[in-house]
């Protein structure tokens, strides 16, 4: 029969099972991960399984890298999110964290939309570093992601999304993740975007000020394309700031939506 060891396929015999292709294969592997699980103990194989061999503290070669970057995944995922081009609009608390989640699930390409540069007040929600203060989102996002997952294919624009550009800016996404704070972007983002490809999910978010529960923020579905994420009430104001937990579940939410709808899930 065939099974795939560390993304390569290969042929074992009949009645084959999970430690005597360890033994096989990488007889010094100390983490063995089957079929997205990571085992402790032996078990039969199946035509088709997949088994990921991990030495600890080894780092791989290219060629096995990527493998193991997905080794968790459940099966069957990443053969469906590597060919997905997912767009984001804003890089702020919810689209710096989405595409650090998108990145680590290994969808193929994220387009990354932002004008604006790291400053000091991001750091409490955002996925930046001190030392990137000043420098493009964009460009400081993109240095992220390359070290967290550097087979993602990134297209990067340094721009102001307006109803006029955004059709031609994600013109070949599959889905469109808007990641704005204020209201009139965001109408003026799903506007533009849903007259010009009415057929493509956007997902969205509206509600998630505060430290209130993260129980109230999920994933309301509006009509056959559209998700909105959040508790649709709790906005930034004075008083009810944006915080990390609130807005890191929201973010987390939102690229669950896209994975799902990516894998044909429809997203709720």
């Amino acid at each position: 029969m065939r099974i795939r060891v560390n993304e390569r396929e290969v042929e074992v015999g009949a009645g084959s099972r999970l430690y005597s292709v360890r033994e096989r294969f990488k007889p010094d592997a100390d983490i063995v991960i089957y079929n997205g699980a990571a085992m402790r103990e032996d078990c039969p194989l199946s035509d088709g399984d997949r088994v990921v061999l991990i030495r600890r503290g080894e780092r791989p070669g290219p060629e096995e890298m990527e493998a193991l970057l997905v080794a968790r995944h459940t099966p069957g995922v990443h053969d469906k999110v590597k060919r997905a081009v997912v767009g984001i609009a804003g890089l702020g608390g919810l689209g710096s964290a989405i595409a650090v989640a998108l990145a680590r699930v290994g969808v193929g390409k994220l387009v990354l939309a932002d004008f604006d540069i790291v400053e000091p007040s991001n750091l409490n929600r955002q996925q930046y570093f001190i030392r990137q203060i000043g420098i493009p989102k964009i460009q400081a996002l993109a240095e992220n992601l390359g070290e967290i997952n550097p087979y993602v294919e990134l297209e990067t624009h340094q721009v102001r999304l307006t109803a006029a550009n955004v059709a031609d800016i994600f013109a070949g996404v599959n889905v469109l993740v808007e990641a704005f704070d204020a209201p009139d972007a965001k109408t003026e983002l799903v506007g533009g975007f849903s007259r010009a490809y009415p057929d493509r999910p956007i997902v969205m978010a509206s509600g998630l000020g505060g430290y209130g529960s993260g129980n109230t923020i999920r994933v309301h579905r509006l009509g056959k394309n559209l998700y909105v994420v959040g508790d649709m009430e709790t906005a930034a104001r004075p008083g009810t700031g944006l915080m990390a937990p609130r807005v890191g579940v929201a973010a987390h939410l939102q690229a669950n939506v896209v994975l799902r709808l990516l894998v044909g899930d429809e997203g709720e």
